[in-house]
């Protein structure tokens, strides 16, 4: 009979939200591996119901406190989307640059706080603190830049106010942007020596065969526009979402499966970003990239933090760009009024691309919400890592397995309930 073992973990920290992690072995094979997300609903998409279209910009901010500006800026889309309208511009610049505050902040509290602990042996950052306080000192000045640019345009840092449809509702003034590029400058030296840092660590040997899945723009690396692509030829609007995937619900999570109609499991995120659209990256962050050794495309998904902080870079030298050649708009806002019809967006999460959909009556009033997250798009993606990850290091003793199937989940910088709680382990093995 074979050996029985159980690994429990009761508190992982450095995730966002509530779930646990079932392992299955017996002997030398993998049986079974499930990411159980037993968080209770939250039911945004009910709570939309009945509401005003304009009303959905400061609802969906509440579902996620790092990255509000991805929830704003998909509702504000799809709305307009419904309504026939179209903003360009400065505004559209604006919101642009808005987006590129929330990867900043968003993407370095990953690097910094959650996941290079994993790399550098320590259980938390307090701990690479006390060891490297120089290093966290730095992150948390570039974070602060991201944070600044997310209050100046949306009024305040954490779930912002000023964003509505068709645009914003203040503007600020040209010396608050001035004062802004001068710290963004400062910050640029901070996101390059932070890829420089990162390239640094031990990376495992781990490339998979992901079919990965984002938006593409013509003419810029994508946050708020694009076509849906994938690295298997996948190439429709975003209006075409509901024709290619589906959500399912799964027994073991209260967080629904999306999957490729043909295909089924694919991925999100920074990994699919980078290799899909790595040309449209700027020439400071292909450097960057190519000084740390990435090629054009990557499918190490512990290779993702490098990605991130390469994606830093970009999104450091993309408002420089906009704030350089920024004019003030006339209005802080386009008229968008209200009609019956479907709206359709998907943006650029940091976590991966995050779609909406939306169905409004004559008077704008919501009779239909669906939001489809970058973590249900990845969860099954993660139960497959983790399949093929442990089968050659069963061997290994559950300590250093139970840690490494742990960084193998923050890969993904998982955003589960959109704050930090924890997630259960356990490993059974037979």
């Amino acid at each position: 009979m074979a050996e029985q073992r159980t690994i429990k973990v009761d508190y992982m920290a450095r995730v966002e939200g509530e779930s646990a992690l079932d392992i299955v072995i017996e002997g030398d094979a993998v049986k079974d591996v499930k990411l159980k997300i037993f968080e209770p609903p939250r039911f945004f998409e009910a709570l939309l119901r009945g509401r005003s279209f304009l009303e959905a910009p400061d609802i969906t901010a509440r579902i996620c406190g790092i990255c509000p500006v991805a929830y704003q800026m998909s509702a504000v889309h799809a709305m307009e989307d419904a309504c026939g309208v179209k903003v360009t511009g400065p505004l559209r610049a604006l919101r642009r640059l808005l987006y590129c505050g929330e990867w900043i902040e968003s993407h370095v509290l990953h690097i910094y706080m959650l996941h290079a602990p994993d790399f550098l042996g320590k259980h938390s950052v307090v701990e690479l603190a006390a060891e490297h306080p120089e290093i966290i000192r730095r992150g948390l000045r570039l974070k602060k830049t991201g944070n600044e640019i997310v209050g100046l345009l949306g009024g305040r840092e954490i779930h912002p106010i000023n964003v509505r449809v068709g645009g914003f509702y203040k503007i600020p003034t040209k010396s608050d942007f001035a004062a802004l590029a001068e710290k963004l400058k400062l910050a640029r030296d901070d996101a390059l020596a932070t890829v420089s840092w990162v390239s640094g660590f031990q990376f495992p040997d781990f490339d998979q065969d992901y079919e990965f899945v984002c938006l593409s723009h013509p003419d810029e690396y994508p946050y708020n526009e694009g076509r849906i692509v994938s690295s298997r030829g996948l190439d429709i609007p975003v209006q075409a979402f509901h024709e290619h995937f589906v959500e399912d619900h799964v027994a073991h999570s209260t967080a629904l499966h999306c999957r490729l109609k043909a295909r089924g499991h694919y991925k999100v995120g920074p990994l699919a970003r980078y290799s899909l659209n790595y040309d449209k990256l700027s020439p400071l962050a292909k450097q960057a990239a190519m000084d740390a050794g990435l090629g054009r495309t990557c499918n190490n998904p512990f290779k993702s933090i490098l990605v991130r902080a390469v994606e830093v870079v970009y999104a450091v030298d993309e408002a420089l760009r906009i704030l350089d050649t920024l004019e003030r708009p006339d209005s802080p806002c386009v008229e968008v009024l209200p009609r019956a019809g479907t709206g359709f967006a998907a943006t650029e999460a940091p976590r991966g691309m995050l779609h909406h959909t939306y169905r409004l009556d004559a008077e704008g009033n919501i009779a239909f919400a669906q939001i489809i997250p970058p973590t249900s798009q990845n969860q099954a993606t993660i139960e497959d890592d983790l399949r093929h990850f442990i089968a050659p290091r069963l061997s290994l003793p559950d300590d250093q397995l139970q840690w490494q199937c742990e960084q193998a989940v923050r890969n993904y910088d998982p955003c589960i309930s959109c704050s930090t709680h924890f997630l259960k382990l356990t490993v059974e093995r037979r």
